[in-house]
């Protein structure tokens, strides 16, 4: 019989605990290509000591969050893609596993200082970014997210890039789909980055600054106001918002 526990995943006795493949496997049954990333979110979460789980693709600038498996994690995903900095852009850069076992002290703090202090006033003290990719070209990451810090076992391990895997596997089918239909990537997440990009033009023009600290500057105010660089990139279209020059 199966047990929740409040570090996430599950506990079990005897014989009956199921293994990662067949977590996964009924996970994707009966489920539409769309829905995969949100169904090994959840998958993710069975099989690991974590409280949720993000999927981020590699955007021009900033990753772009496809899934979650709560509201919790996609405000980690959208806190790193606001920063600009965080274990899901390292992995993404790097195209290897980053895994910040400890958020309130120690080397992590030091590495991601500003991200370290944002995630453990929300509840997340360890988080682990798995690239989704192969050698050559990394796509995006899969980020796991822990309520106590903690490493990873090696099983475990095991199990996130296990995941990792069929993730990465689910994300490019979605990808060819899109390109064979000629429609825009994902939907309305490629019209959520294009407003990103106009709102990085705008603001270009008003300061008369170069596209990398246009970029800057709006995550720098999205910060400042506790706000996502999606959500101010919004106001800046609609001419709710004014960046000021200095």
């Amino acid at each position: 019989m199966r047990t929740g526990d409040d570090r996430g995943g599950f506990r079990s006795s005897g014989p009956e605990r199921p293994s990662a493949a067949e977590v996964i496997a009924e996970a994707m049954r009966d489920a539409r290509p769309r829905d995969l990333p949100d169904r090994l979110c959840v998958a993710a979460v069975r099989l690991l000591p974590v409280i949720g789980a993000s999927v981020s693709l590699c955007g021009e600038g900033m990753p772009v969050r496809i899934s979650a498996s709560n509201a919790q994690s996609a405000r980690i995903a959208e806190l790193q893609a606001t920063l600009g900095d965080g274990p899901c852009l390292d992995a993404a850069r790097t195209g290897t596993a980053v895994l910040a076992a400890d958020l309130t002290a120690g080397k992590d703090t030091r590495r991601w200082p500003v991200f370290a202090l944002a995630a453990t006033a929300a509840g997340v003290r360890a988080t682990y970014s798995m690239p989704l990719g192969d050698e050559g070209t990394t796509v995006g990451t899969l980020d796991l997210y822990r309520s106590a810090p903690g490493l990873l076992t090696v099983a475990q391990l095991r199990h996130a890039v296990l995941v990792a895997g069929v993730m990465t596997v689910a994300v490019t089918g979605l990808q060819r789909e899109a390109v064979d239909r000629g429609g825009p990537w994902l939907g309305g997440l490629a019209r959520d980055q294009d407003k990103v990009f106009q709102a990085t033009g705008v603001i270009m023009a008003q300061l008369g600054i170069g596209a990398d600290e246009a970029l800057t500057r709006l995550r720098g105010r999205a910060f400042a106001q506790g706000r996502t660089a999606l959500e101010v990139a919004r106001d800046v279209v609609a001419h709710r918002e004014r960046l000021e020059g200095g």
